[in-house]
């Protein structure tokens, strides 16, 4: 019965894993891309605007205005027409602005609608009822797909500002530049990494296939789980339009939460013994660490990360949920059916007590 219940145990977790990893590394990242070896910054706005916070997003894809203040904050379009308000009553998007429609696009491959002139009389319509917005803006990020910078191709091996950028606003009638740069990096070396990365896997086939028990493989799982618990933990601060950063962490916490458990459980089934339930339990969260550190994994070869913590622990613990989750599937699996099989022989030929003589 005990086996029953166990492996009823892991069909269910199995089935809890399935629901709750529809969306977290979406939500993790904000559906973008975990990893740049561009990165963008906001260096000043000058002069000063109580109450407003400018921020880029996504190595520079986005620019994002938060305007707390009882005044309008205005953005012009590439051509100085009037594209943005952002105030009290919300976000208002000037339609007959072609930066609407260029902006529509990573790198502006849009088709503008005849209407969209940079001297036509601005058609307001409301996108937002919040006092924040995040867009495209051009100016913020490298716009050739597929071609580096021509300074970063003649050295790819060092560190470059790509541009200095400035985009105009009006705040109650002043006018505001918000200057910033743009900057790439170098990625880590593939010959200093992706060893280790290939160890994090073999250790825990190894685990599954040549250990004399289970332990070394339940003490495996606890990295694994501890992994997934950081990683949701940084989640960063998403768009302030799209959500907030508390919702994004639960999003992300649902599935890590749900490792933990299985994580412990396999360690406990290792300290007893049972070798099979760990194993099983093993598959079950080696599938659970790749669901999560997958959509993330481009921060493994690339210089910037997106996370609320340092670089290092966020692809560390990217690098543990991709390598090791591998590695946990593969010797999971051959841990349920070398450990299930000597189970199976000790059952059917049972160590017998030798009998006191006299």
């Amino acid at each position: 019965m005990s086996r029953r219940l166990a492996r009823l145990l892991v069909v269910a977790l199995g089935v809890l894993a399935t629901l709750l990893v529809a969306g977290p590394a979406s939500a993790h990242v904000g559906g973008g891309a975990a990893g740049s070896d561009f990165g963008a910054r906001v260096l000043a706005v000058a002069p000063a605007a109580p109450g407003v916070a400018v921020r880029v997003l996504s190595f520079g894809d986005e620019l994002e205005v938060v305007n707390a203040s009882a005044t309008d904050v205005e953005v012009p379009g590439y051509s100085d027409e009037p594209y943005l308000r952002i105030g009290p009553d919300g976000v208002w998007r000037n339609a007959n602005s072609p930066a609407t429609y260029i902006n529509l696009d990573r790198y502006g491959r849009t088709a503008l609608p005849a209407h969209a002139e940079p001297t036509a009389e601005p058609d307001w319509v409301q996108v937002s009822t919040e006092a924040q917005y995040a867009w495209h803006d051009h100016r913020t990020h490298w716009m050739t797909e597929g071609v580096l910078p021509p300074a970063v191709a003649a050295a790819p091996d060092r560190d470059h500002v790509v541009s200095e950028w400035i985009v105009p606003m009006t705040h109650g009638g002043t006018e505001v530049e918000v200057r910033g740069e743009l900057t790439w990096s170098p990625p880590p070396s593939p010959w200093l990494v992706w060893p280790v990365y290939a160890v994090l896997a073999l250790t825990a086939v190894a685990a599954g296939l040549l250990a004399r028990g289970p332990r070394p493989l339940g003490g495996l799982l606890l990295v694994g789980g501890a992994a997934a618990l950081w990683h949701a933990a940084a989640t960063p601060e998403p768009a302030a339009s799209v959500s907030s950063h508390a919702g994004a962490i639960v999003s992300a916490l649902l599935p890590a939460l749900t490792a933990v458990l299985v994580a412990v459980l396999g360690f406990l089934a290792s300290r007893r013994g049972r070798g099979a339930m760990t194993g099983l339990l093993a598959v079950v969260l080696g599938w659970l660490l790749l669901v999560q550190g997958l959509p993330d994994v481009d921060v493994l070869w690339t210089a910037n990360v997106l996370s609320n913590g340092p670089d290092l622990l966020a692809r560390a613990a990217v690098a543990v949920l991709v390598s090791l989750g591998a590695g946990c599937v593969v010797g999971g699996v051959l841990a349920t059916r070398r450990f299930r099989e000597g189970e199976g022989r000790r059952r059917r030929h049972p160590v017998r007590e030798p009998l006191p003589v006299g």
